[in-house]
């Protein structure tokens, strides 16, 4: 059940993000606004995932499971009904929302049934694995839905799954509460959410308007304020939503710190990779799809050898040794181009999920096993909770590094391809208000080819940025669990009796 319910948890990420361009289209989305349609998800996973664990450890895990599935549902069913971008932001942050309660859920599952962590490492090596296969199915199945039936038709998968889940679960899911007491903390959820909120949403409109636009500096100075608020009320607080002694352990701190970095150049990687299909090399859905399963399938195959290893092979190499095989991959990419060959880009794409696959088992694993047991409930939320700012992050991040560097390249370009000046202006004055893609919706004649081969050497020029922040900043994080999680005595208790 644990790995049904993160199953279901993930499968709109990639699913939704092979079909991004679809849905600009359809609604005449701006980059910007096809940011929010990934993080529309992603931050309320981020925002309410604490929560979350308190309620299960509070109310009962299975209560939690079965909410989260009904959230999923029905995020589900909104967004396949949608008739406007709003409408697809509210369904995904419904199912947002859903994956939220399932994830620390699920964890705190195996936790509970698996008291022995050593033995556990295995089960959080196969719910790692349920992951990332969701992460792979999830394009396989929307590219061929997208293009027979219509992008919102994608949206139907995730609502039979997560009622059957509901009906098992229902049924045959036993109730586990936490061993010791706790409260929910009402004052640190509003302050977390805020900071999350107000950081992604300045970090998108920053890539539109630039860090000076006071709606930017408001939502930034927001963000810094409710962080600080945070922490001053977890610290004060009688049962803090997450426990910051917790950050006394380094390995739990690094590989919190690890999750954030990874998934924030994972999930924008797949943000800007599904523009680059789309944009660049103008493939169909289903095409886009079997490149984004390549990668999520390499990583669901080694992902559960990784919880097995973990007995022969410190954490700190197959999370660092992991990580610098995604750097490598990553500035690889970089030599990619309008023609570059399905081979020449699968074999990174592999190479890329394989280093994530030997990362999230030992990373999870490591969290909840270097904090006492009756606190692994906890240790497992927080760390997804920093996993999910980093997701929710990625796109925003690398969506706003991609604009400005594709925008500030495409005059050039434009004039490099011979283009008009009235011609160009036209494209440049469409591409500011609305972004790249709103190129391929003007009415250009005969200059159309040469303007769309411009947009598209601009737009690789902005990738490149992005591949590039991106590998930096996964090689940084693995020299930081490298240097931090050096081997140790696990803080692991078993529970009384």
């Amino acid at each position: 059940m644990a790995c049904l319910g993160v199953f279901v948890a993930y499968l709109p990420i990639t699913s939704v993000a092979v079909t991004l361009p679809a849905i600009g289209t359809a609604f005449g989305a701006s980059t910007a606004q096809l940011s929010w349609v990934q993080d529309a998800f992603v931050l309320p996973m981020a925002a309410f995932i604490l929560t979350a664990g308190v309620f299960g450890d509070v109310h009962g895990r299975r209560k939690v499971y079965l909410v989260g599935l009904c959230l999923t549902a029905s995020g589900a069913l909104v967004a396949l009904c949608a008739q406007s971008i709003s409408m697809v932001w509210i369904g995904q942050a419904l199912a947002g929302t859903g994956a939220a309660a399932l994830l620390p859920t699920t964890l705190a599952l195996i936790s509970h049934a698996v008291p022995d962590f050593r033995e556990r490492g295995k089960f959080i090596g196969i719910w790692a694995s349920a992951l990332m296969l969701s992460l792979t199915v999830g394009p396989l199945v929307a590219g061929p839905v997208a293009e027979s039936a219509g992008w919102r038709w994608i949206y139907l998968l995730p609502i039979p799954i997560a009622l059957i889940a509901l009906a098992v679960a229902a049924t045959m899911l036993p109730e586990s509460r936490a061993p010791h007491a706790r409260r929910l903390d009402w004052s640190g959820q509003i302050s977390a959410a805020i900071a999350v909120t107000a950081l992604v949403f300045g970090v998108i409109e920053a890539g539109v308007y630039g860090f000076g636009d006071p709606r930017v500096v408001v939502a930034l100075l927001a963000a810094a304020v409710a962080a600080v608020g945070f922490v001053v009320i977890e610290k004060r607080s009688a049962s803090p939503m997450l426990d910051l002694d917790l950050f006394r352990s380094r390995a739990f701190t690094a590989t919190t710190l690890v999750a954030m970095i990874a998934f924030l150049a994972l999930i924008g990687f797949i943000f800007v990779l599904s523009m680059y299909f789309a944009l660049v090399q103008q493939l169909g859905t289903v095409e886009a799809g079997w490149r984004l399963a390549l990668m999520n399938g390499a990583s669901m195959l080694v992902g559960g050898l990784a919880g097995k290893m973990m007995h022969r092979i410190h954490a700190r190499f197959l999370i660092g040794g992991g990580l610098l095989m995604v750097a490598g991959a990553q500035f690889a990419l970089l030599t990619l181009d309008a023609h570059t060959s399905f081979a020449a880009i699968s074999w990174r794409l592999v190479v890329l999920g394989l280093g994530m696959g030997l990362v999230m088992a030992p990373m999870t694993a490591t969290a909840v096993s270097a904090v006492p047991y009756h606190l692994s409930g906890m240790a497992a939320a927080g760390n997804n909770a920093f996993r999910q700012v980093g997701g929710a992050l990625g796109p925003a991040v690398l969506g706003a590094l991609l604009t400005a560097g594709a925008v500030n390249s495409l005059p050039q370009k434009l004039i490099d391809a011979g283009v008009a000046e009235p011609v160009r202006d036209r494209v440049i004055g469409a591409v500011d208000t609305e972004g790249l893609a709103a190129a391929s919706g003007l009415n250009l004649g005969a200059d159309a080819p040469a303007v769309m081969n411009a947009v598209g050497d601009a737009f690789l020029d902005g990738m490149r940025l992005c591949l590039t922040f991106s590998g930096v900043l996964t090689a940084a994080a693995a020299i930081l669990a490298l240097v931090m999680l050096r081997p140790g005595r696990a803080v692991e208790e078993q529970p009384a009796g």
